[in-house]
């Protein structure tokens, strides 16, 4: 495996070995999950991030200061604390390309900063107890995905959150990170996490944070702007090997709808997914901070069953599975260099 080679008693680290080391993160990811076990005697490095940003939160976003100041600070929040993360990981990488074996170092921060079976595995659960009609256990396991209030949904609700949730976090939680490794490296891996856990901590439109918060929601935008529709064109492909999907379907509805969503981002994949099982998703729903009057994307049928779970969770399955062979000609490419 040429991921390092001494050459004259130097170590040389071969950069183009990116792509092999995101696919092997990306398999990791898959067989073992979020390492629960392992986080029972480590701190996980988005805990870390979440407790500088809940620190600063703390210390600059107090109530009495003016919108202007508070949107500066925020601002300044943001750059420190994405430089900081983006200098963590440079300064990781750098220790793991010192050494033969630091490119298992980076195999495993890319599985766990990743999250392909972990959130397969929680919206799985929402499916199985829609199955068995069990709507409070639904709820409960929902929350673990979504921001919104569970206790307010039915279960047809809660199919449709669990399904949008998939789709969004199939973005933001899979390629996104996937792609900001691949472009950076464990810098971008790092900067991108930080920026992610930013706007879900502080990037809301409520009255603490709509000033406080804008640079991070702003921020976390941009650099999902890409991922997100590569995200969707994914699904849209993937639903031609997703039973009971529908490419064509997927396509026209993401291109028509994905613009309807409150995100700039979030409706690419959602209205794929939608589309590809002529679904609607999104509508009126219920957040800590009120109630938010989406817009429906597709026309299909909203009242969402647990089978219809199934179907979207074969569909990210597939997306996974395409991501993969996305990656696998250039990790090739790396092997034969």
């Amino acid at each position: 495996m040429q991921i390092w080679r001494s050459s004259d008693g130097q170590t040389l680290w071969l950069a183009s070995a990116t792509p092999l080391l995101l696919l092997m993160g990306l398999a990791l990811d898959w067989l073992i999950g979020d390492m629960r076990w392992l986080f029972k005697f480590l701190p996980h490095p988005v805990v870390i991030i979440g407790k500088l940003i809940g620190f600063l939160d703390k210390k600059l976003n107090r109530e009495g200061r003016g919108d202007i100041n508070r949107t500066v600070r925020g601002a300044v929040v943001c750059v420190f604390v994405t430089l900081t993360a983006a200098g963590a990981g440079w300064g990781v990488q750098f220790l793991t390309r010192q050494h033969p074996s630091g490119w298992m170092a980076e195999v495993l921060l890319v599985a766990i900063l990743v999250a392909q079976r972990s959130l397969a595995g929680r919206v799985r659960d929402v499916g199985r107890a829609l199955g068995k009609n069990d709507l409070l256990k639904a709820r409960d396991n929902l929350r673990h995905l979504v921001s919104r209030d569970p206790d307010k949904l039915d279960r047809h609700g809660v199919g449709r959150s669990a399904l949008e949730s998939l789709a969004e976090n199939f973005s933001d939680a899979v390629v996104a990170p996937a792609f900001w490794f691949l472009l950076l490296g464990l810098p971008g891996l790092f900067a991108y996490k930080a920026i992610n856990t930013m706007d879900s901590m502080i990037g809301y439109k409520t009255d603490r944070y709509i000033s406080f918060g804008m640079t991070a929601a702003r921020l976390d935008d941009a650099v999902n702007w890409i991922p997100a529709r590569i995200a969707g064109l994914i699904f849209v492909i993937g639903a031609a090997f997703a039973p009971g999907g529908n490419p064509a379907r997927a396509l026209k509805v993401m291109v028509r709808d994905a613009r309807k969503h409150a995100s700039p981002n979030a409706g690419w994949p959602e209205a794929a997914m939608a589309g590809a099982f002529d679904m609607a998703l999104g509508g009126p729903r219920v957040y800590p901070g009120g109630l938010s009057k989406a817009i429906w994307i597709g026309d299909g049928k909203a009242r969402l069953e647990a089978g219809d779970v199934r179907r979207g969770l074969a569909l990210f399955v597939v997306g996974c599975g395409l991501l993969w062979l996305l990656v696998a000609p250039l990790a090739i490419y790396s092997l034969a260099g």
